[in-house]
């Protein structure tokens, strides 16, 4: 098991930022927390995110028109701003990340699989999502993770062929504390847990 420092860092200290320092995020950081968030699992190793950082001003300036008024300080204040999205055709590059069954990419080919393909993509994309937010917290950084923003518009502007769609947007840096809030409650094991 790991150790208590482990677990604070990952979960019994770790906040959702929302308002960060103007410390820097450096390549090296973005490189790491992919390489730690492309080790966790996925249907059969599907790898569906995909991600973009969004880093300079005009890169952000891009992003505001989608953004709820809620979010937009504090994305924009962000020192790194993460799309997680998903490739809607992950299932093409399954030769080379699942070789071991050469039949795999035909579980998710053709017009009459695309439901079920892009469902599974957005899933994986999702639990890579959250890989993704484990990662960065195990590099040393804060994550502002939101769904409050239009899809449609950030698909539009960053993803425009189609083929790759937003998940969510997690911000990257670190956290300023002193507008971190306490840790709201969470629901109870017998609350949300049953052992058959």
């Amino acid at each position: 098991m790991i150790d208590e420092a482990a677990l604070d860092a990952l979960f019994h200290k770790a906040r959702t930022a929302n308002a960060f320092t103007d410390a820097p995020v450096t390549d090296a950081q973005l490189h790491q927390i992919v390489e730690l968030m492309q080790l966790g699992p996925t249907a059969t190793n599907g790898q569906p995110a995909r991600i973009v950082f969004l880093r300079s001003a005009e890169a952000r300036e891009r992003l505001r028109p989608a953004l709820s008024a809620g979010n937009l300080d504090k994305t924009m204040g962000a020192p790194v701003i993460a799309i997680i999205a998903f490739d809607t055709r992950f299932h093409e590059n399954l030769p080379r990340v699942f070789p071991h069954n050469p039949a795999a990419m035909s579980w998710f080919d053709g017009d009459d699989k695309k439901a079920g393909r892009e469902a599974a993509a957005f899933r994986n994309s999702s639990m890579q999502g959250g890989y993704f937010i484990l990662a960065a917290r195990a590099v040393g950084l804060d994550c502002g993770p939101m769904s409050g923003f239009d899809n449609a518009k950030v698909d539009a502007e960053f993803f425009p062929d189609g083929r790759v769609r937003s998940n969510f947007i997690c911000n990257l840096g670190v956290a300023d504390h002193s507008k971190t809030f306490a840790r709201s409650p969470r629901l109870g094991f017998d609350e949300i847990c049953q052992v058959l």
